[in-house]
């Protein structure tokens, strides 16, 4: 009884464990740069992961690495943002994404 209850605990607690990780991924635009920040949700910053960036339309535009700070920076002059961009960010172990529409961008070019 005691080994059920306890092997009961123990699959309840491994979806809280896995969820202290999760990787929160932020993206900013202010008409020339896209500012990327990749934290897991303790605060820590992503120290190595691959950034990809997408068009609206899920194609790959570039890929990079984020620093050291968890940070990437994106000139806008050096993709096609038309439809809009996909920022997502792989650690090996976890992944997120976040959406800059057209709307955001023209909104910080003042269009």
């Amino acid at each position: 009884m005691i080994r059920t209850l306890g092997l009961a605990a123990l699959c309840a607690a491994a979806p809280l464990a896995a969820a202290a990780h999760k990787l929160v991924v932020f993206a900013s635009v202010d008409c020339k740069m896209v500012t990327v920040e990749a934290k897991f949700s303790n605060g820590k910053p992503a120290q190595k992961g691959e950034v990809r960036v997408l068009d609206g339309q899920n194609a790959l535009l570039q890929t990079l690495s984020v620093d050291s700070d968890g940070m990437a920076h994106i000139p806008l002059s050096s993709v096609d943002h038309s439809t809009g961009l996909v920022i997502e960010v792989d650690t090996g172990g976890h992944d997120n994404y976040w959406i800059v529409t057209p709307e955001d961008i023209a909104r910080k070019c003042g269009s």
